[in-house]
């Protein structure tokens, strides 16, 4: 997979899950934490413009099995 995503392969990927799930970003393999997502806005990146999607805050570490299909090693 790229390492870059766009809106509509989020949106894509997004689209079969159940919308009253909740949302988090997933930090940093050493330190495997998840976060709430705040504000998505549209800015002017290096190539032009992007999708940013603010991080609001750390809810709690990431489940073992969560980690295990990120391919991240656990703490």
């Amino acid at each position: 997979m790229s390492t870059h995503i766009t809106a509509g392969q989020l949106i894509h990927q997004l689209q079969t899950l159940d919308p009253d799930l909740p949302a988090y970003l997933a930090i940093n393999p050493d330190w495997p934490y998840a976060h709430r997502i705040g504000r998505v806005v549209v800015g002017h990146g290096l190539n032009g413009p992007a999708i940013y999607i603010a991080e609001d805050g750390q809810e709690d570490i990431l489940p073992p099995n969560v980690r295990t299909e990120l391919g991240w090693t656990a703490v």
